[in-house]
């Protein structure tokens, strides 16, 4: 327990608050769209993500392909998990492709305990030593 006089930010147990992450998009190649997310991929990064990806598909020329750039992403929950699959089904109902670019164990271990590793187009960048 503090005291009135401390300060929030020497509470013992400090909450763990949910950051929006950053998501970017880019082009490497005629008909793919790159999706970068960098941060946490949980509930918070939902609207975001949603929002780039509806953009996408409404533009001009939706992407045939859309790899999802994942190796900046440093925690993904069940929330995220859920992102993803929405995203997949906004692709695929669009007659798109999804590709998960995974660079963690972070990223990797929620997709394989969860059975979605199967179910994605994955590019696994670990290093495996």
């Amino acid at each position: 327990m503090t005291s009135p006089d401390t300060p929030p930010s020497e509470s013992p147990v400090d909450a763990h608050v949910d950051v929006a992450p950053e998501v970017s998009t880019s082009t490497p190649s005629p008909g793919v769209t790159c999706v970068t997310v960098v941060g946490e991929l949980t509930a918070e990064a939902r609207k975001p993500l949603i929002r780039v990806v509806t953009d996408l598909l409404l533009g001009a020329e939706p992407p045939k392909k859309m790899q999802l750039d994942l190796h900046g992403v440093t925690f993904l929950n069940s929330a995220g998990l859920s992102t993803v699959v929405q995203v997949h089904r906004m692709l695929e109902g669009r007659g798109s492709e999804l590709q998960l670019l995974v660079g963690s164990t972070a990223v990797a271990r929620p997709l394989q305990l969860s059975g979605l590793w199967h179910r994605f187009q994955i590019v696994d960048g670990r290093h495996t030593t």
